[in-house]
């Protein structure tokens, strides 16, 4: 099998562990949050599928987010 490579949305490679920043307003589905565009997320875990990437917010623990909204901090 080989290894997934994962890009965000400028085409940057991401690994796991990497920090990314929103580049847009994002609504959580089953909650009232918004994360709003610019936020910070930290220590990112990369998914077996290669446009989505795991990851918590101070807010939403558990978060599984797509890479086309996200750019590399």
């Amino acid at each position: 099998m080989s290894e997934i490579t994962v890009k965000d949305s400028n085409g940057t490679v991401l690994q796991d562990g990497d920090s990314v920043t929103l580049i847009k307003d994002l609504k959580v589905k089953g909650t009232s949050e918004t994360l709003k565009r610019g936020t910070l997320v930290k220590n990112i875990r990369l998914t077996s599928r290669p446009g989505e990437v795991e990851c918590s917010t101070r807010k939403v623990k558990g978060l599984v987010l797509k890479t086309e909204f996200l750019k590399k901090a």
